[in-house]
């Protein structure tokens, strides 16, 4: 222990603390960006959902993956508005550590549902014979399990083990929300160990899916390459570009955050990362999966013109 401190009870936000008179900005800016990033994936829902040519395996995981994104980023951003508009922006520690868990678990099932989805791109691209018998069902369905079970199981020991250390000072953390790094900070005991333990698990159960994705990606491109047309070639590319950008958009913040080392960490960065992949990304994802998909567009498009047809009649 740091000396005779008390025990924390509560976390105090610091994050924009320093931005005082743009703190009413900021809530209309990131209330419009929650309110945009659950309206489109309510709309992606309610588009597969709504439409049976779109009952495939790809959209079976796309509905999991918009599913996954709305409870996301309703588990930071709500409390990040009400914090800009209040002066004291604390959190007890047991709604912290609610917030790591939520958190923290729908990361790694995204990281694990990303690469599912790689799988099945791969399977529909290299053995495009055996798709319905390799994708059936019942496979997506393992899989999509298989990705919430790692997800809950591995970030709920590892949140638990956080919050068996004593927290102690001031209980300021640098941050906007109980992300992993800044809390580990706060404890009134030497964490080198939970450090190496953290950045082991985020190494194992981060760069796995990862690799797995490279590795379909790479069997995917040989594939595509072989196709004697050009336009055959472009069909199939079209097909993973969307799944590309979201992994590109994902990963390249996830990866910069959690597996830099230790002293490379600075408040400000993390900051501008963690925004980037609890607000931004989330909010591009409807977009990506919209604008770049023929099937989505063209079902929207089919929805929306139906709607037009029965006003007029």
């Amino acid at each position: 222990m740091r000396g005779n401190q008390s025990l924390c009870t509560h976390f105090t936000f610091a994050a924009f603390c320093s931005l005082a008179e743009l703190q009413s900005v900021l809530f209309v800016v990131f209330l419009a960006i929650y309110l945009f990033t659950m309206g489109g994936n309510l709309l992606i829902i309610g588009l597969i959902w709504g439409t049976p040519s779109l009952h495939t395996p790809m959209y079976s995981f796309l509905v999991n993956l918009s599913f996954l994104e709305m409870c996301y980023i309703t588990s930071v951003v709500p409390q990040m508005l009400v914090h800009l508009l209040v002066e004291i922006k604390t959190i007890s520690v047991g709604r912290c550590a609610a917030q790591m868990y939520v958190f923290s678990i729908l990361g790694l099932t995204e990281c694990c549902l990303l690469a599912a989805m790689a799988y099945d791109r791969f399977v529909a691209i290299c053995h495009p014979l055996r798709y319905s018998l390799l994708m059936d069902p019942r496979v997506c369905l393992k899989l999509a399990v298989a990705s919430w079970t790692t997800g809950g199981v591995v970030e709920s020991a590892q949140t638990t083990w956080i919050f068996t250390l004593p927290f102690c000072g001031t209980g300021r953390i640098q941050h906007f929300f109980c992300d992993i790094m800044p809390v580990v900070k706060l404890a009134c005991v030497d964490t080198s160990h939970n450090e190496t333990a953290l950045f082991a698990i985020s190494v194992l159960f981060i760069m796995t899916p990862c690799l797995l994705i490279l590795c379909s990606y790479v069997r995917i491109l040989v594939t595509i390459l072989r196709i004697p047309s050009a336009t055959g070639r472009s069909k199939a590319f079209s097909t993973c570009s969307s799944h590309i950008l979201v992994v590109s958009l994902f990963y390249g913040t996830a990866l910069f955050t959690y597996l830099q080392p230790k002293a490379a960490h600075s408040p400000e960065t993390d900051k501008a990362t963690a925004l980037m992949y609890t607000v931004v990304t989330p909010a591009l994802n409807p977009v990506i999966y919209t604008l770049r998909n023929k099937e989505v567009k063209g079902a929207f498009q089919r929805i929306t013109l139906r709607s037009t047809h029965r006003q007029m009649t």
